[in-house]
């Protein structure tokens, strides 16, 4: 089989990668039935983690609604925060493969919020309030793959700057909490991974957002990562991603002296981007608002309308999302209480972020394994390589991080 040219971190130089690779005996349909996807036929076995038909107290319900309007809100607004993950060698579990944030714990400056590095590959994310207010900053980084051909995994350096955009987030004086933005704190995350010397190279993309109580969102967006914001039944917003070839995304980097010199020899930089080149925007968010992050390992098999059908099954099945008068979708006043830990029925023991997000990483995972079905990535081989005759998904970590909005008066 042909090989598949893709680009080098280390600069433009094509790398040979073997199509079939992505055929591994590890991971089969069979395999990963997961217990978190929605189905629209009943399962094999008993009742599906994430199934989407009537059961339990939510199913039932008929929730009052709110009305929106155009004037500026006084309310404020909370981010109810989830993430699952799965690494590229991994099954995924949706029962252990998952985080949940706990807005109502106050901050500790200088503590990790996650313990231990998760399962996920290089993939990383992270959750944090920003100082002990109700504002948080949430993202996630994936280390680029091609670092692995100089010998340097990847994974330190995604994971680190998580580490440290937790860190920065939750130390930062209280005067210059209030002015903190995206782009501020991955600058400041990416410096203290710099200045980190147990980690002495590879590169990451990363799309970092500050979610305040005003309703604002602010992004930055570096690389190939990005997000997208649904909001009753339709997409909203959804990010591009910042490319210098294909496959070949922006990404901030330590390079080693040697690999600097070595390029150099060969009169060729290596590919360095900087906090300052990520695509930057600003959102208003609205109550019962979706936001999605997530790493390449998701956007490369699904696309946002595919997301959509997944949030939108969920959000309906459980009363959070309801059809209105004329036929239109309108946010119900109880999301709050299905963005609880354990509020969901009985067998999912889960909140409603926590099930998106299990949903869609499961998704991603079947789809990337599956031969049948062309994602994003095989399509956009097929358009610049179409000798390739690539199809199916595209194996990969997979990391996601899902926020349901909510907004308080």
């Amino acid at each position: 089989m042909r090989p598949l040219v893709t680009f080098s971190v280390i600069g433009l130089t094509p790398i040979f990668q073997c199509s079939a690779c992505r055929a591994s005996p590890l991971f089969t349909q069979q395999d990963l039935r997961l217990q978190c996807l929605p189905s629209s036929s009943s399962p094999p076995f008993g009742h599906h983690y994430g199934d989407t038909r009537s059961h339990g107290p939510f199913s039932r319900i008929s929730a009052s609604t709110r009305a929106y309007s155009t004037a500026a809100s006084n309310n404020a607004f909370t981010f109810h925060l989830s993430a699952s993950f799965s690494g590229k060698a991994r099954r995924f579990n949706p029962r252990t493969d998952l985080f949940s944030f706990d807005p109502t714990r106050p901050a500790a400056p200088g503590k990790i919020s996650l313990t231990g590095r998760p399962v996920s590959g290089q993939d990383a994310f992270f959750i944090s309030k920003i100082g002990a207010g109700s504002n948080v900053a949430f993202g996630v980084a994936d280390g680029v793959g091609g670092w692995s051909d100089s010998g340097i995994d990847s994974a330190h350096f995604s994971h680190g700057l998580c580490e440290y955009l937790i860190r920065t987030s939750t130390k930062t004086e209280e005067s210059a909490r209030r002015k903190l933005n995206p782009q501020q704190l991955l600058q400041q995350g990416y410096e203290a991974t710099v200045a980190d010397k147990s980690i002495y190279g590879g590169g990451s993309t990363a799309c970092v957002a500050t979610g305040r109580d005003d309703g604002t969102l602010e992004v930055a967006n570096l690389g190939d990562s990005g997000f997208a914001q649904f909001r009753l039944n339709a997409v909203q917003h959804y990010s591009n991603p910042q490319t210098h070839a294909f496959n070949t995304p922006y990404q901030l980097s330590i390079i080693p002296p040697r690999i600097l010199a070595r390029s150099r020899l060969f009169g060729s930089e290596p590919l360095r981007d900087f906090p300052r080149d990520a695509s930057v925007t600003q959102h208003q968010v609205r109550h019962g608002d979706v936001l999605v992050f997530a790493t390449d390992g998701v956007w490369d098999n699904l696309t946002a309308l595919d997301l959509l059908k997944i949030i939108s099954r969920n959000m309906t099945a459980y009363g959070a999302w309801e059809v209105g008068e004329g036929n239109g979708v309108v946010a119900s006043e109880d999301i709050e209480s299905l963005t609880r830990e354990a509020r969901l029925e009985e067998q999912t023991r889960h909140s409603l972020q926590t099930l998106l997000a299990t949903a869609i990483a499961g998704e991603a995972k079947l789809a990337s394994v599956n031969a049948k079905r062309d994602g994003p990535f095989a399509k956009e081989v097929q358009k610049f390589y179409p000798h390739e005759e690539f199809h199916g998904g595209k194996m990969d970590d997979i990391c996601v991080v899902v926020a349901v909005v909510v907004e308080k008066s």
